[in-house]
């Protein structure tokens, strides 16, 4: 409870939840660190870290909230733990916010202090290892503690709130349901941009790289949800069985196709929103490092609905701006009955933001306003959740601890999808090291290497960047 995640998107999540009622009357916040501290002190620095305005919520948020020091690999430490928990009867919520090195050693020792029960949860925070094999070793080990329906893998992009209303978006709308196929979808976009570089995160980032880290969950993840088939029920069994479909129809990327269909770069020093900033070897205060702070790449489903429908994903640190969305574009218009001098008519697009604004844009074709001579202009009908009601969108932390709390494991990630996204990933990375050992360069504040443009291009399309191509 003492690292970066707790401080910044845990502890704020639940007093959120305080503040809305939502968490049970009695229900108790146990927070635990490696090194003895004074409970008050570290209850009053939580406390410092949110939204004063709340003033009842935060006194009983701070009723719930206890502090006991845990070292995660030491059996004997968990005694003190275990003092807390005497009431066997109610759900126990183990949040595992470590290396997922320490998985095994704390449910082995959560297990040994007596502390599980048929109504204990344990939360998995990604990398679920770092390869196909680490995966299985962390997954065996914590199975041997907990049932498969304990595990909450989590992904917080799936928290999300466009992301929810993707599938609504999908399955209750029959205008975007039935055009959703390769007869009328030219191809899909995923891109999930940030300005921040590595920051404190150098040690595990350059034992990660972008792969690892953004695209074997999260960027796999939206594209399940984008391409997977209706459920046939809206619970976590026919979600999650869908999803694993689209894992297995991933046209595999291997040998030359590593070279043709994948990019990686590696940022340097540069000017993001107007401030300069230092390379991604001097952030990580190494003289070489060969990992990948950007990727792009084409990706084929291999399955009826989406056969030569490409979709492209593009994640990367220091890029322009900080944005998550999904650009949905469509065929152009089969036969056009106005003259070229009307104006170009360009295709019709389907923007789903995730971040910074949730919302979705509906990109069309119009008539400019006025009596002289028509003319074709693109415009767009934009749903701004924020603007769009007087609900708080709610942080996808919030979300998903509630849903653990409440039992339901849909927005999570079950073992046989994690092993299936690694499987694809391995022959990318292992293809790396043969064809594209060292990444190519990129200035920090730029879309990522030139490469990633041509990845497009060759295929005569663009990235899309608030309607404008790449680079321009």
């Amino acid at each position: 409870a003492t690292g970066d995640l707790a401080r910044r998107k845990l502890l704020p999540a639940l007093l959120e939840r305080e503040s809305e009622g939502v968490l049970p009357p009695r229900g108790r916040i146990i927070c635990t660190g490696h090194q003895p501290m004074d409970p008050t002190a570290f209850i009053d620095a939580v406390l410092a870290n949110t939204d004063p305005s709340d003033a009842a919520a935060r006194e009983v948020f701070r009723e719930r909230l206890h502090y006991v020091c845990v070292d995660a690999g030491n059996a004997a430490s968990y005694a003190d733990l275990a003092a807390l928990l005497t009431d066997p009867g109610v759900v126990r919520v183990f949040y595992l916010a470590t290396a997922p090195r320490l998985f095994a050693s704390i449910s082995a020792n959560l297990s040994a202090a007596g502390l599980i029960t048929p109504q204990t949860r344990v939360v998995l925070e990604k990398p679920i290892g770092h390869d196909l094999q680490s995966s299985r070793e962390i997954n065996d080990a914590v199975g041997k503690v907990f049932d498969e329906n304990q595990i909450y893998r989590i992904d917080h992009y799936l928290g999300k709130e466009t992301v929810q209303n993707l599938m609504v978006l999908r399955f209750a709308n029959p205008l975007f349901e039935r055009p959703w196929t390769s007869a009328d979808i030219d191809h899909v976009q995923i891109t999930c941009a940030e300005t921040l570089g590595v920051g404190g995160r150098g040690d595990y980032y350059d034992h990660a790289g972008a792969l690892r880290d953004m695209v074997q969950n999260h960027m796999v993840q939206l594209l399940c949800l984008i391409a997977m088939e209706p459920p046939t029920l809206l619970d976590e069994h026919s979600v999650r069985d869908e999803k694993l479909k689209v894992l297995h129809a991933l046209k595999p990327i291997v040998d030359g196709a590593v070279k043709s269909c994948t990019v990686r770069g590696q940022y340097g020093a540069g000017a993001v929103e107007g401030a300069a900033v230092s390379g991604y070897l001097k952030d990580i205060g190494q003289p070489m490092s060969g990992t990948e702070t950007f990727v792009a790449m084409k990706v084929e489903i291999a399955n009826w609905r989406w056969a030569g429908v490409p979709f492209y994903l593009r994640t990367g640190k220091r890029l322009p701006k900080q944005c998550s969305e999904i650009v949905v574009t469509f065929k152009p218009l089969r036969h056009s009955i106005f003259p070229e001098s009307f104006g170009a008519i360009g295709p019709n697009r389907l923007v789903i933001r995730l971040q910074p604004d949730d919302g979705v844009t509906q990109v069309t074709t119009m008539k400019a306003p006025g009596s002289g001579r028509m003319a074709l202009v693109p415009a767009s009908l934009q749903l701004n959740f924020r603007d769009a009601t007087d609900w708080r969108v709610h942080d996808a932390y919030e979300r998903l601890i509630t849903d653990v709390i409440r039992g339901d494991p849909t927005l999570f990630m079950r073992r046989d999808e994690v092993e299936v996204s690694w499987r694809w990933i391995e022959p990318i990375h292992k293809g790396w090291q043969e064809h594209l050992v060292r990444p190519i360069h990129y200035a920090a504040g730029t879309w990522g290497p030139s490469a990633a443009i041509a990845l497009m291009e060759r295929d005569g399309r663009s990235w899309y960047e608030d309607g404008m191509p790449a680079g321009v």
